[in-house]
């Protein structure tokens, strides 16, 4: 089977796991006599380096011809004084627009021999594994006005969402409960936000349709606590665009490190982007020590949701499994025993694995 993925590396350490991830692909391709062909285009402070804007025209249209996208990571202190329309993260917020990327699926899921990686104890955080389910191109992020006013003494940003934004969401979310353990909690402040009285109405209304998915509606600051001291309670996690923002990378503390965190960001019909839920690490670019398991587990989202290879994604989720085992691990996780590799090393012992 030939496919076609368009890289787009990015900022930070996003060119180097970004080509960790391809070594992994091309070397998984090879094993299953696939054929997977590769193009790379900028987005981010490379882009606006390079052509003024955090998303140029071309990278756009080549996302939308690709069978799939693979982004690194976005942002750093370079650009930190630059107009809000010249920030890199402005480019990742234009391509989800542009791709229609609605659902946002970020798994998260503890793995033993990382127990002692996290924060947490290790009889809260044992077994968990779950799945958040963000709405990605509504809210906060892309409503208008968001500006300053009064000569800059006051600010306004306005949270819209239209009915049909939340409805999809909230379907995907069942559908995702169905095929796991089939919980759903759904996060809102629905005791303060007209948003977020919607929002759970319209869970309300869906429920019906799923009569075998337990709904829980949750307040976001008890699911925040919830998150860190009973995490085994939840199974799919259903929330707006902000609050499944903070949500997932608090849940990143489970794993032990955002290193350990893919993500799938899915349109009703078109092209999926995959990405790391961690960000640019600008600090460690460039000196080979960059975690690049959570954008390889990303790719094998890519396998399974964008080119429906079961088999292939389940090669890759086994490898790091055994990889992790093994004792193989980048500095970020910060364990004591085992061994610690750079991001070239780690990348050859899952290879090995698959």
């Amino acid at each position: 089977m030939s496919k076609h993925v368009v890289l787009l590396p990015g900022d930070g350490i996003g060119p180097e796991i970004i080509d960790a991830t391809q070594d992994v692909l091309i070397h998984l391709s090879n094993k299953f006599n696939h054929t997977f062909t590769f193009e790379k285009q900028d987005i981010g402070g490379s882009a606006i380096d390079l052509y003024g804007t955090p998303l140029p025209d071309q990278t756009v249209e080549a996302c939308k011809v690709a069978d799939a996208v693979l982004l690194g990571a976005v942002g750093g202190p370079k650009w930190d004084k630059n107009p809000s329309h010249l920030r890199p993260e402005k480019g990742l917020l234009g391509i989800r627009k542009a791709l229609d990327l609605y659902a946002n699926l970020r798994p998260v899921k503890g793995f033993p021999a990382l127990v002692s990686a996290s924060p947490l104890k290790e009889d809260i955080i044992k077994g968990s594994d779950l799945l958040i389910v963000r709405e990605l191109t509504g809210g906060l992020y892309f409503g208008t006005p968001s500006e300053r006013v009064e000569s800059g003494n006051a600010v306004v940003d306005t949270l819209y969402y239209k009915r049909y934004e939340m409805e999809r969401i909230i379907e995907k979310a069942f559908q995702s409960a169905q095929i796991r353990r089939k919980k759903l909690t759904s996060v809102d402040k629905a005791n303060v936000l007209e948003s977020s009285k919607l929002w759970r109405e319209i869970v309300e209304e869906k429920k019906l349709d799923y009569p075998d998915v337990e709904v829980h509606h949750e307040l976001v600051d008890a699911a925040a606590m919830k998150l860190i001291t009973n995490p085994t309670d939840f199974d799919v996690i259903v929330t707006e665009n902000m609050f499944g923002d903070i949500l997932s990378d608090e849940a990143s503390v489970l794993t032990g490190s955002l290193g350990m965190l893919p993500s799938a960001s899915l349109a009703e019909n078109g092209v999926g982007l995959y990405e790391p839920a961690h960000g640019s690490a600008p600090d460690i670019a460039g000196k080979g020590i960059a975690n690049p398991i959570a954008t390889i587990l990303s790719a094998a989202l890519l396998l399974r949701y964008s080119f429906n290879m079961e088999r292939e994604a389940e090669a890759i989720e086994k490898a790091i499994d055994k990889t992790i085992a093994a004792g193989y691990h980048t500095a970020d996780l910060k364990l004591e025993n085992g061994k610690c590799l750079g991001t070239k090393e780690l990348t050859e012992i899952i290879k090995e694995y698959i």
